[in-house]
């Protein structure tokens, strides 16, 4: 059974928890309108259903296949009566790494651009962003990005 389109901007995070929960991009990607984007943690920018929807089904199947996403801190602001911007703080546990073993809890923050239209509120772009606790920056080197803190007065 398709996940249904929220009739309101406060119903998105439970179709979005849905659609993850049923392991399947298309139900993911029918949560967004057919032009919209998504950003993902590493910075792939996907455009339309199609690209949201085979990532997503590829993860679900393999290393996202175990896992739970709970919301935790969540803002809604709306911005007109048929556009909202909706953020959450979500924790993925469950992740499989590459040789199986079960990761530990991630945080991550989504951040989704709502609009009503005729069948409800979807996501027109959508910006995953991982939470490094701790942390305020990213330092490029040889061997890739390293979270670090700066020493500063608060």
């Amino acid at each position: 059974m398709a996940v249904p389109i929220p009739t309101e901007p406060e119903g998105f995070l439970a179709a979005f928890v849905a659609a993850w929960d049923s392991r399947s991009g298309a139900e993911i990607a029918a949560l967004f309108t057919e032009d919209a984007d998504f950003v993902n943690v590493t910075g792939l920018w996907w455009h339309g259903q199609a690209a949201i929807a085979k990532p997503h089904d590829h993860a679900l199947k393999s290393f996202f296949a175990e896992t739970t996403l709970r919301p935790g801190r969540t803002e809604l602001r709306r911005i007109t009566k048929d556009v909202a911007v909706l953020r959450c703080r979500f924790t993925l546990s469950g992740q499989l790494g590459a040789d199986g073993t079960k990761g530990g809890d991630r945080q991550t923050i989504l951040t989704f651009v709502l609009h009503s239209g005729a069948d409800g509120w979807r996501a027109v772009t959508a910006q995953n962003t991982d939470v490094v606790p701790g942390q305020e920056t990213f330092l490029a080197g040889p061997d890739g990005l390293t979270a670090l803190r700066y020493d500063r007065p608060d």
